[in-house]
C-alpha cells in the first residue's frame, strides 16, 4: 500500500536583495516514488510550475550547500527566520525561492517516518518502473 506525505507552504521569490514576492507551493513524497518530492509553485491564478527533487537534496540542504546545476539547496537565514534556499535554472528562467526551514524540516521528517532514508530501495518496484519506461518507448 502506498503513502502519501503532502504538505502546503509559503515560499518567498527573491526578486532583488530588498525585494520578494508571495509563491504558494505543495509538496508531495509518495512510497511508490521514494526518491522524489513533488514540488507544485502556483505561479498565478491557475498557473502551476511543477519540478521534481531528489529527497535526500532537500534534506542535506536543510544543512549545507548542496546540489548542482538545475537545482542548488543550502540554509540560510531572512529577517531572522531560519530559511532553505532553493535555486532552480531552466531554459525557461532562473528563480531563487525560500522555503521556511521548519515547515520543510516537518515534511521531510514525515517523509522520513514513511521510508526511513536507506531503506527506499525496499519500496522501489523495479519490473514495474521499467515497464512503465519500455511502454513509453
Amino acid at each position: 500500500m502506498n503513502t502519501t506525505v503532502s504538505c502546503e507552504l509559503h515560499l518567498r521569490l527573491v526578486v532583488s536583495s530588498e525585494s520578494s514576492l508571495p509563491v504558494p507551493a505543495g509538496l508531495r513524497y509518495d512510497t511508490a516514488d521514494p526518491y522524489a518530492v513533488h514540488a507544485t509553485f502556483h505561479t498565478g491564478a491557475e498557473e502551476t510550475v511543477e519540478w521534481v527533487f531528489a529527497r535526500d537534496l532537500l534534506a542535506e540542504g536543510l544543512h549545507r550547500p548542496t546540489g548542482t546545476g538545475d537545482v542548488r539547496v543550502w540554509p540560510s537565514r531572512s529577517h531572522g527566520q531560519g530559511v532553505v534556499c532553493i535555486a532552480l535554472s531552466s531554459p525557461e528562467g532562473e528563480a531563487l525561492l525560500e522555503a521556511p526551514a521548519r515547515a520543510l524540516e516537518s515534511f521531510l521528517k514525515r517523509t522520513d517516518a514513511a521510508v526511513p532514508p536507506g531503506t527506499e530501495h525496499q519500496h522501489f518496484d523495479l519490473d514495474q518502473e521499467l515497464s512503465h519506461i519500455l511502454a513509453e518507448s
